[in-house]
């Protein structure tokens, strides 16, 4: 049972904080609510990140928004939130401000799972018909041109290696990284932007993340370990990315716990859809599959269930993180941020935090960010 549900005894005899109504059943931080008042805060808080998506005036233009989608509660409730959104603007304007990209990116390599993926988007497609649904490996991303190959010190895997399927060449390249958190980390990147080349592609105007509070704290705890602190800013933020195309969590607001009882709420309930992750509570720091962000996942579980506060302050703070302005950058040869000159990863930075007083190394073939040059080299 999610922890944003009531289970005391007596609980069933209070009345919601917010109605005085109904009974109480769910928990909004320390606020005690009935069902329908939990229901409305949580769709209230998404739908107002969406602001910026209504329709204005007699304008005719429809954007097209890009939704990962990994059949988590967290997708899968904003992909819930976002149908009832537009059809509500369909009600009110007869015509909707925004469209929906649902994309699937299969991190699996196992054929078996993958049809069992591909059978479950589906099912999503058949209860929500009105959006645009893809579904693509992430192999994907070693076609992917704006990928410096050789600043990986490895030729580009297409080429080398055309007889094995691409599948199979993502798993060598991956399997060549030496620790499980480096894995994460290069899949989680070639994950990113793949998303971005989809979207590029396809004409989207914004990619809309379904990351939580919770998620948005892991990852700037997550980032800033891996020593990519310089992007929380892009990562944590409803702004424009390097990437030109806008990046949005309208989910921003909701603690993980939250999403997960909202789930089982919906109309028809998403629970029989979703995939849910187990408990993290088992994970040793000394195993060596354990990765920095298992590590984080299992800390945020155990802050959000009985700190929130330090969840949301967390994520609070990151925001007010600003970008970067200078203009002496180069991209990073693999996740494609910007890297300021003379600062090319492990190569470059001697710990000193001033940009003028390190050389840039000339001699290799491509910059990498100071986060992907600890993955690639760790």
């Amino acid at each position: 049972m999610s922890g944003a549900e009531i289970t005391e005894a007596g609980a069933e005899n209070a009345l919601c904080k917010r109605c005085h109504q109904y009974p109480i059943t769910h928990q909004i931080r320390s606020e005690h609510v009935c069902k329908n008042c939990f229901i409305q805060y949580v769709m209230t808080k998404a739908v107002k990140r969406m602001e910026t998506y209504r329709v204005r005036g007699p304008s005719t233009q429809v954007r097209k928004l890009l939704l990962p989608f990994s059949f988590g509660p967290s997708s899968a409730s904003l992909l819930y939130m976002l149908d009832q959104h537009i059809q509500g603007q369909f009600d009110r304007r007869r015509r909707a401000a925004y469209e929906l990209y649902v994309v699937h990116i299969d991190l699996y390599l196992d054929p078996a799972d993958r049809k069992d993926a591909s059978e479950l988007l589906e099912k999503y497609e058949a209860r929500f018909p009105r959006h645009t649904y893809l579904s693509i490996g992430l192999e994907e991303a070693l076609l992917l041109d704006d990928i410096d190959w050789k600043a990986l010190n490895i030729e580009r895997p297409p080429e080398t290696d055309v007889q094995r399927p691409a599948a199979e060449r993502l798993q060598h390249l991956l399997g060549s990284m030496s620790s499980a958190t480096s894995r994460a980390d290069i899949a989680s990147t070639l994950l990113t932007r793949l998303l971005v080349d989809t979207a590029k592609r396809n004409n989207c105007d914004s990619v809309l993340f379904g990351d939580s509070t919770t998620r948005l704290a892991e990852k700037t705890l997550t980032e800033t370990a891996k020593g990519r602190g310089f992007a929380l800013p892009w990562q944590v933020s409803d702004k424009a990315s390097p990437y030109g195309i806008a990046f949005n969590y309208p989910l921003r607001d909701l603690l993980k716990k939250e999403i997960v009882a909202y789930t089982t709420l919906t109309t028809p309930p998403l629970s029989d859809l979703v995939i849910y992750q187990e408990p993290l509570s088992h994970i040793s720091a000394s195993s060596k599959s354990t990765t920095i962000d298992d590590l984080m996942a299992q800390y945020f579980q155990s802050v959000e269930e009985n700190y929130p506060s330090i969840v949301a302050n967390v994520v609070r703070t990151s925001s007010k993180l600003q970008s970067p302005t200078t203009d002496d950058t180069t991209e990073c040869g693999l996740c494609g941020l910007p890297v300021a000159r003379g600062t090319d990863g492990i190569h470059g930075w001697g710990g000193d935090q001033n940009p003028g007083s390190q050389p840039t190394n000339e001699n290799r073939s491509g910059i990498l960010c100071y986060g992907c040059s600890r993955s690639m080299n760790s």
